[in-house]
Formats: structure tokens, sequence, C-alpha cells
């Protein structure tokens, strides 16, 4: 798990190509512009999936994972609670391999990420997003998927 702001995009110029390629594609874009979409990066390997929604309380929120992408998870506007835990310590509920989403019963750590900041998240990853910080709130965030 990763979480950073763009300022430091060629940090990860050298740790994973296409990593890099949905960072250079979030600094590079007027990503706020962009209306909610599927965007193509580099077909299925790099797109990014912008979105807007209302934050939620944690009672809606579900521990989520994916096995064939990492997820670069950017903050447009507004501020959202994400928590992360490795996989190796939870159990799994769920399992939606034809969307690459597997769900799962968990505790973990949260954080906010703030407009202008992103998150990154593994495979190895489990994550919670969309999580309101004072209250349910707008949001727009794109997130990117790499294949790994």
């Amino acid at each position: 798990m990763i979480i950073d702001t763009l300022a430091n995009l060629e940090f990860y110029k050298g740790l994973n190509e296409q990593l890099y390629k949905g960072l250079k594609f979030l600094k590079e874009t007027d990503v706020a512009a962009l209306p909610v979409g599927h965007y193509e990066i580099d077909g299925d390997s790099v797109f990014a999936l912008v979105q807007e929604y209302e934050t939620h309380l944690p009672e809606e929120c579900r521990w989520e994972a994916h096995y064939t992408y990492t997820d670069i998870q950017y903050v447009v506007e507004g501020s959202e609670i994400m928590g992360w835990n490795i996989l190796d310590s939870i159990v799994k509920t769920e399992d939606r391999p034809e969307n690459d989403v597997y769900f799962f019963e968990a505790e973990g750590d949260y954080f906010v990420v703030h407009a202008g900041q992103f998150a990154v998240f593994a495979p190895q990853d489990a994550h919670r997003p969309g999580l309101a910080v004072d209250g349910p709130a707008q949001i727009k965030k794109v997130v990117v998927k790499v294949a790994m």
C-alpha cells in the first residue's frame, strides 16, 4: 500500500512501468474535467474509471481486494477515509472473479485521502474505500486499474 501525491511522480518511474503509466495519466490529464466513465490508457493493462459519488457510513462499506489489478485511487475533489490490511490476516466472504473483486470480513488501519492524493492497493492488499470523513459528502475520484 502506498499513499502519496503526484508531485512525487518521478519516484515511481523505475518501480513498475504500468503503474507509472497510470500515475502519469493522472498527472498529465485534466481529470477534474473528465465526466464519469471508463478511459483507456493502455488497453486492458491500464485504464481509468472516473467516479462521482457520496461517501458512505462504515456499515455501508465492505473490505475488498483485486487479484488481477492494482488500484490507484486518486481523489480529485473532496476527501474520504480508506482502510487497509494485508490479505493474509483476514477472512474472505465472497468471490466475484468475473469482476476481479473479492470481499472480506476484516479490521484494519484507516487514513484520510484528500484531494490531490492517491492510494495504491496491490493484489496483496485488502482495502475499504469510500468512507465518509465527517458524514456523507460528494467526492470525485479516479480509480486507475493496473494489470499486474
